[in-house]
C-alpha cells in the first residue's frame, strides 16, 4: 500500500509513513496499510530492528479529521478509535526493537504512533502534544494510556488538559524523547542507534522487550504467555506430547527441560 513503505537494509527495516501532501495525517486506508507493514517486517526473519519515520517535513499529524468528522459515534469509536488502537498495539509489540525517527511535527495520533516504538529520536524543530481536546474529543489510539504508563500521569495532564505543546529539547527533558539531533539528521542517528542494537542478541532483546512491556503493565498478559510458550517449546516433554499425538499414544512425560 503506497501510503505506508517497507524497506529493508540486511537487519534494519524502514518503515515510511507516506501522505506527505496531508503531514501524513492517517486516515482508514493508512491505518490499513501500517497494520500490513507490520506484518511484513514481523515475518522478515532477517529484520531486528525497525525504524519509523514520516515523509516529507511532518512525522505524522495524527488522525485527518476528513476521515472521522463525518462518522457517527458508533462507527467512529469502532471503525476509527477501536481499530487504530488494535493497529497502534501491533507496532508496540513487533518482536524487534522499533526506533521513531521524528523528522517533523508528532500531533496527536503521530505522537501516538511514536509512544508505539521503543526508543524515540526527534530532530530539533519539532513539537509534539495532544491537542484533541481542542477539537472536542480525546485521545484514541492509547494517548491516556501507553503514554501514561510511559512517561507518567503529569505530562500527559499537562498536553491533554492544558494543550501544552512541547519543543524537542523540553519533550527530551521529560522523557518524552531519548535524544534530540539537528535538523536533517534524524535518520541517520536512528541508523546509528539501529546499529548499536543489531550488535546484541535478538533472542536477549526479543525477550527484554517481553519483559519491560509485562514489567510496565502494557501487554495485558501477553508477554508472560509468550515468555512461557518460548520456555516450554525448548522442553523435551512437548516433543513428547507432540509425538505421542502422532503416534496415537499416551505421552511418557519425564519433566525434561
Amino acid at each position: 500500500m503506497g501510503e505506508v513503505k517497507v524497506s529493508a537494509d540486511g537487519s534494519v527495516a524502514t518503515i515510511t509513513i507516506s501522505r506527505p501532501e496531508k503531514l501524513n495525517a492517517f486516515n482508514i486506508e493508512m491505518l490499513k496499510a501500517l497494520a500490513v507493514a507490520c506484518d511484513e517486517v514481523e515475518a522478515n526473519g532477517s529484520v531486528r530492528v525497525a525504524i519509523l519515520i514520516g515523509e516529507g517535513k511532518a512525522f505524522s499529524a495524527g488522525g485527518d479529521i476528513k476521515a472521522w468528522g463525518g462518522m457517527a459515534a458508533n462507527e467512529f469509536g469502532h471503525a476509527w478509535v477501536r481499530f487504530g488502537h488494535r493497529v497502534f498495539e501491533r507496532l508496540a509489540t513487533l518482536r524487534m526493537p522499533v526506533i521513531a525517527a521524528l523528522n517533523g511535527h508528532a500531533l496527536g495520533g503521530g505522537l501516538e504512533l511514536a509512544a508505539a516504538a521503543d526508543v524515540r529520536i526527534a530532530e530539533s524543530q519539532i513539537r509534539i502534544g495532544l491537542p484533541e481536546t481542542s477539537l472536542g474529543m480525546v485521545p484514541g489510539w492509547s494517548g491516556t494510556q501507553r503514554l501514561t504508563k510511559r512517561f507518567g500521569a503529569q505530562i500527559v495532564r499537562r498536553m491533554v488538559l492544558g494543550g501544552e505543546m512541547f519543543s524537542a529539547e523540553e519533550a527530551r527533558g521529560y522523557g518524552l524523547v531519548d535524544a534530540v539531533v539537528e535538523t536533517g539528521t534524524v535518520l541517520a542517528a536512528a541508523r546509528d542507534y539501529a546499529a548499536r542494537i543489531v550488535a546484541r542478541g535478538p533472542a536477549a532483546l526479543e525477550i527484554a522487550k517481553l519483559m519491560i512491556a509485562s514489567a510496565n503493565g502494557e501487554d495485558n498478559g501477553s508477554a508472560v504467555e509468550a515468555l512461557g510458550s518460548i520456555l516450554v517449546a525448548k522442553t523435551g516433554d512437548l516433543k513428547e506430547g507432540v509425538a505421542a499425538f502422532a503416534g496415537k499414544r499416551a505421552a511418557e512425560f519425564k519433566g525434561e527441560w
